[in-house]
């Protein structure tokens, strides 16, 4: 079996609220090779680490009345969503908000470190990494929607790694679901290994049409410039990108490719099997990592649920080692040790 690396999903983020300091430091005493944070902007120009823009779902925000104000509605990614989002903050403002568990009825236990953290920048996140031994790997969130509003991802991204000083050579990952966000952070001259985020459907939220004249050899998709008009999406889907044809483009402009887990099933004559996505890939010449694996019943397949309540462990074992024998480049995990028991 080849050796498959460990990402904390956003920190040890099965034992304490996700993107807080103690979910990473745990991350990397539990046996995490690399961290993954979610990046996005203050109304200043700070990056922080936050799953979404929306805050809601994981701070205390809706408690605090001096920022009740702050709560509207907007479209992002073509998707209407109501709260309060952090490019409508300042990192001051920002830093006073205490971090909260966004999945309580699934991990109640998670849920008893409500408001012990605040919320981290992204150069905090660096420095715990540093001191901790734990690679990076960072996705921009919506990088089209924040480029629209003035809140670059890419170049901010480049600023904060230059300013830190973090240098690491291999230590960093960027990865994201708008591919072009991915040319521009290597246009910038950052070293990292890019990783094209894939969901099992849709479409990129930055892809259009390529032009016509750049035939079937294009050595890369044209996109439209980030507009805040809600975008109308044409092909290709994920999953057209996922033929053998469209992963042998991919592999000149990318590193690796990361799917939804649900991709690399299949039904098969005797029951769930894997597909063979991870082995046409590598013939492309690409690497794969999968998201996110999680023992609870409400993540895993439906073949590998024991009982009816969503916040049962159900047979993760059983479909972690059918992961396992893949050979993926890496996998997210919300608790690092489970895959490192699979691995002995």
């Amino acid at each position: 079996m080849d050796t498959t690396r460990v990402i904390a999903h956003r920190g040890a983020s099965g034992w304490a609220p996700e993107h807080t300091e103690t979910a990473v430091r745990l991350a990397a005493q539990l046996g995490a090779d690399a961290v993954e944070p979610d990046l996005v902007a203050s109304r200043d120009g700070v990056l922080v680490v936050r799953h979404d823009n929306e805050l809601g779902e994981t701070t205390d925000i809706a408690s605090r009345p001096e920022f009740a104000d702050r709560r509207r509605t907007q479209t992002i990614d073509g998707t209407e969503l109501t709260g309060w989002f952090v490019e409508d903050f300042t990192w001051s403002e920002l830093a006073t908000l205490r971090t909260r568990e966004r999945l309580p009825q699934l991990r109640p236990a998670s849920a008893r470190r409500d408001g012990a953290d605040p919320i981290l920048r992204f150069t905090d996140l660096l420095a715990i990494a540093d001191e901790t031994g734990l690679d990076v790997v960072a996705e921009l969130k919506h990088p089209s929607h924040h480029a629209a509003i003035g809140l670059p991802l890419d170049a901010m991204l480049a600023d904060a790694l230059a300013r830190t000083r973090w240098i690491a050579p291999g230590a960093l990952t960027v990865e994201s679901f708008e591919e072009s966000a991915l040319h521009q952070v290597r246009a910038l001259g950052v070293d990292a290994r890019l990783v094209y985020l894939m969901e099992a459907d849709g479409t990129a939220p930055d892809l259009r049409l390529a032009d016509d004249a750049a035939g079937p050899d294009a050595s890369a998709p044209t996109y439209a410039a980030p507009t805040c008009a809600a975008p109308t999406y044409a092909g290709p889907t994920y999953a057209e990108q996922r033929t053998d044809t469209a992963l042998a483009r991919l592999a000149r402009r990318v590193d690796a490719i990361s799917v939804a887990k649900s991709v690399l099933f299949e039904p098969g004559s005797g029951g769930l099997r894997t597909s063979d996505l991870v082995e046409r890939a590598r013939a492309a010449g690409l690497g794969t990592i999968t998201w996110t694996l999680r023992p609870e019943n409400a993540f895993l397949e439906p073949a590998h649920r024991l009982g009816e309540h969503p916040a049962a462990w159900g047979d993760w074992q059983r479909e972690w080692m059918l992961l396992a024998e893949l050979g993926l480049e890496a996998v997210f995990v919300d608790h690092p040790e489970l895959w490192r028991r699979i691995e002995r």
